[in-house]
């Protein structure tokens, strides 16, 4: 899977697919892996749906940054992707932004 990025300094903005889930999460964490970087904003506006093992992928990967000594940021203004992080209260686990520009200076 190839997913678009953007490279601000050392923090790696990822931009997800439309759907994050069991079919797409196996892929996205391999990807998210082999990354260089240990800083990584993923841009979630674009994903429409996001289950459990999607939310699983999420935790695995901020896991693997911090063993790394970096860290994993969402960023996102899609209220439903919003909400779900709310209802499972990952927003309490993960560090959620308004914006990529907001997450990127999180990272100052």
């Amino acid at each position: 899977m190839n997913l678009s990025t953007e490279i601000f300094g050392a923090v790696m903005v990822i931009h997800t697919p439309e759907e994050l889930g069991e079919d797409q999460a196996d892929n996205v964490r391999d990807f998210l892996q082999t990354r260089e970087r240990n800083k990584l904003i993923l841009d979630l506006d674009g994903t429409e749906t996001i289950d459990s093992v999607g939310l699983e992928t999420l935790l695995d990967v901020q896991d693997l940054m911090r063993e790394r000594g970096g860290d994993l940021r969402i960023a996102t203004t899609n209220h439903a992707n919003r909400k779900i992080l709310e209802i499972t209260r990952l927003d309490s686990m993960l560090e959620v932004f308004d914006s990529v520009i907001d997450a990127v200076k999180s990272y100052a």
